[in-house]
């Protein structure tokens, strides 16, 4: 076979230069063209809808590990979360009805702890309509009303992200102002409000309830605290609640002596105080009256106790402060200026009696020194033997 000459090749090579030429030009243009087509008939983008949040654990554990990996900043407007730990039926529902009547529900959330071994003869209705929690039992001298208000907490952070703080209640707990001043209250605060008491009678037996040595070494008997079990804890201190395992551990043990177990008013305070002692106001915002009890509960109100004078009283009293040093520089602390926002416990046939007075005297916003006159004069319209709520009605009208 003969082998190509250069000449040869040469000419085959100018032969096939134009049709080189012609399709590196023809081809960019096709292209160009083709992606012109495309983008003037650009298929629309599908925006695919966005699933549902994931359901909320019905473990605890799982729960309170979810829980504890939510955001430490409310993602929206600052809500106030209400959480009621609930034995028996709510009494007080009517007067929250009116206390929520007219609220921006964009501001608050509730929720509701119910144990199921309770028999309920009313259902949760009105603005309590399915803000009931899977809920345990709870009982008195056991960890299990603790543990009841970690779930409400680890619920309440996972349901809405805009919770800020977190108010712990009970059946027989009433608000004494209205919801915009107890919405306002808490919201310029950056602090929890947990009561904080050192050296409390009875503080080495309830820390020895489980045993003489089952706290140590994670809970010694000077890091030992008592306090209310009705508190409002910032977003902050909820998610440490809901995060902790090393204390909870010790009171979730347990106990030996049942007459001075109680962890849903050691575990919180402890925890806080080991924690952060800085971070709260050692006091509790939901008046007690402990000079009169009976059977480790406190007095409760009956409906002939219930007039404006009881009111103005409630919110004339003083919160006690706990004795932690760590608060000394806090103003507000050593002058004591922080209001009462709920009251407890009041008797389920005091309602109506309330809700007589909501309207004109609870849910009345006054200056405190405004209501420090009026309750002066209720006392003197009562001594002279006047209805001091028709009065009361007209004076604030």
């Amino acid at each position: 076979m003969l082998s190509p000459s250069p000449l040869s090749l040469f000419c085959a090579l100018l032969l096939c230069l134009p049709l080189a030429i012609v399709f590196t030009i023809t081809t960019p243009t096709t292209i160009s063209s083709q992606n012109s087509s495309n983008h003037t008939h650009r298929t629309p983008l599908v925006i695919l809808p966005q699933p549902p949040p994931p359901p909320i654990p019905k473990d605890d554990e799982l729960l309170f590990r979810v829980a504890a990996r939510v955001s430490r900043r409310p993602t929206s407007n600052r809500k106030l979360a209400f959480m009621f730990l609930a034995t028996m039926p709510l009494p007080s529902a009517p007067l929250w009805e009116l206390y929520f009547n007219n609220t921006n529900k964009n501001l608050y959330n509730i929720y509701v702890h119910a144990d199921p071994s309770f028999e309920y003869d009313l259902p949760f209705s009105g603005v309590f309509t399915q803000r009931v929690i899977p809920s345990q039992s709870s009982l008195r001298f056991t960890p299990t009303l603790a543990s009841a208000a970690r779930r409400l907490l680890a619920h309440a952070l996972l349901h809405d992200s805009g919770n800020y703080m977190f108010a712990m209640l009970s059946p027989s707990c009433i608000p004494i102002h209205s919801f915009n001043f107890t919405y306002g209250t808490l919201m310029k605060s950056n602090k929890s409000f947990i009561e904080i008491l050192e050296n409390e009678p009875g503080s080495y037996d309830r820390w020895a309830a489980r045993g003489e040595t089952a706290m140590l070494p994670e809970v010694k008997l000077e890091d030992f605290r008592i306090g209310s079990q009705f508190w409002v804890l910032t977003r902050k201190h909820a998610r440490l609640v809901v995060s902790d395992r090393w204390i909870w551990n010790k009171f979730n043990k347990p106990c030996r002596n049942y007459d001075t177990c109680y962890p849903e008013e050691n575990y919180f305070s402890t925890l806080i105080h080991m924690r952060d002692p800085r971070g709260c106001v050692p006091a509790t915002l939901t008046h007690v009256d402990w000079s009169i009890s009976s059977g480790g509960h406190p007095r409760e109100y009956q409906e002939s106790e219930v007039g404006p004078e009881l009111i103005f009283k409630l919110r004339n009293d003083k919160p006690r402060y706990g004795d932690d040093g760590n608060n000394g520089s806090d103003l507000a602390v050593m002058k004591g200026r922080h209001p009462f926002l709920f009251a407890r416990k009041f008797s389920r046939g005091s309602i109506k009696a309330l809700l007589s007075i909501a309207n004109d005297v609870i849910f009345k916003d006054l200056g405190c020194s405004r209501w420090h006159l009026l309750y002066v004069w209720v006392k003197l319209m009562k001594e002279l033997g006047k209805n001091p709520v028709f009065f009361v009605s007209h004076l604030l009208q």
